[in-house]
C-alpha cells in the first residue's frame, strides 16, 4: 500500500467513524476505498469490520449520557444482537456474495419507509394501545427482539445501512427519544462488529495495515460523529437517516 493510498483509507476510516455514529453506513466509505487499494471482497470486508471496532466503541462512548438508564435493555438487545451477529459472520464465509445482493436494498429501503412514517406509525400504536388498554414492553416486544436480530444478522454478513435498520426498527416499537435510540444503536453495532470479528480472527485472513488505518480513523471520527449526531434534532437526525440510506440503495444496486 502505497503512502497516498494509506492516507485514502485513513480518512475513509475517519468518514465511516463520524457517519456510522450519526446514523450508520460508513461501510459504504472504507469498503469501495479497500477494494480500490487492491484488496480481495471478502478479505477487505472483514479487515473493514475488525477496523470498524474501536469508531464503534469511540461512537458509544460519546454517547454516555444518552445510555444512562438503558442498562436493561443493552442487555436484552445486546443478547439477540449476538446472536445475529454471529449467524452472520458465518453466512459470510459459507455463503455466496450474491445470496444477499437481491435483498439488502430491499430492506433499507423499506427501513427508510418506517424511518419517514415512524411518528405518525408510533402515535397509531400509542392510540392501539391505549384502545385497548395495554402497554408496550419498555426494552422492547418480542417482534422488536427478532427484527434486531435479523438486522444483527445482516451486520455480521456485511453490515453497510445497518444502523439504518436498526433506528427504523427501535423508533417504531419503542417509546423513546430518537437520540437515546441512536446511542442504543450504537451500542449494538458495537456489539455485532466485536463478535463477528471474534470469529473471524480465528478462520479469517486481515490486511493488518488496513486495518490499523481504519481503526484510527474511525475511532476518531466516533467522537466526532458523537458530537455532532446529539446536537441534531429530531427531524434533521431523521433527514439524515434518509439520506444516508438513499445513497446506501444507489450505492449497492450500482
Amino acid at each position: 500500500m502505497s503512502l497516498w493510498e494509506a492516507l485514502a483509507v485513513l480518512a475513509a476510516g475517519l468518514g465511516a467513524g463520524t457517519i456510522n455514529t450519526i446514523v450508520g453506513s460508513g461501510t459504504l466509505i472504507t469498503f469501495p476505498v479497500l477494494l480500490a487499494v487492491g484488496l480481495p471482497p471478502v478479505t477487505a470486508n472483514i479487515s473493514n469490520s475488525l477496523g470498524l471496532v474501536p469508531g464503534s466503541l469511540s461512537g458509544a462512548i460519546g454517547y454516555r449520557r444518552e445510555l444512562a438508564g438503558q442498562r436493561p435493555r443493552i442487555i436484552r438487545f445486546g443478547i439477540f444482537a449476538l446472536i445475529g451477529g454471529l449467524a452472520g459472520a458465518v453466512l459470510l464465509l459459507a455463503l455466496p456474495s450474491d445470496a444477499f445482493d437481491a435483498i439488502v436494498p430491499a430492506l433499507i429501503a423499506v427501513a427508510l419507509v418506517l424511518v419517514i412514517a415512524q411518528p405518525r406509525l408510533a402515535a397509531a400504536l400509542r392510540t392501539r394501545r391505549t384502545r385497548k388498554g395495554t402497554t408496550p414492553h419498555p426494552d422492547g416486544s418480542i417482534a422488536l427482539l427478532i427484527g434486531l436480530m435479523l438486522a444483527s444478522v445482516y451486520g455480521g454478513y456485511f453490515g453497510a445501512a445497518q444502523g439504518v435498520i436498526y433506528l427504523s426498527l427501535m423508533g417504531l416499537l419503542l417509546n423513546e427519544d430518537l437520540q437515546r435510540i441512536n446511542a442504543l444503536k450504537n451500542v449494538l453495532v458495537l456489539l455485532v462488529n466485536g463478535v463477528a470479528v471474534l470469529f473471524f480472527l480465528f478462520v479469517a485472513t486481515f490486511d493488518w495495515t488496513a486495518v490499523a488505518l481504519i481503526a484510527v480513523g474511525s475511532a476518531a471520527g466516533g467522537q466526532i460523529g458523537a458530537r455532532i449526531g446529539r446536537r441534531l434534532p429530531p427531524v434533521v437526525l431523521r433527514a439524515t437517516i434518509v439520506a444516508v440510506g438513499v445513497v446506501a440503495i444507489v450505492q449497492l444496486l450500482r
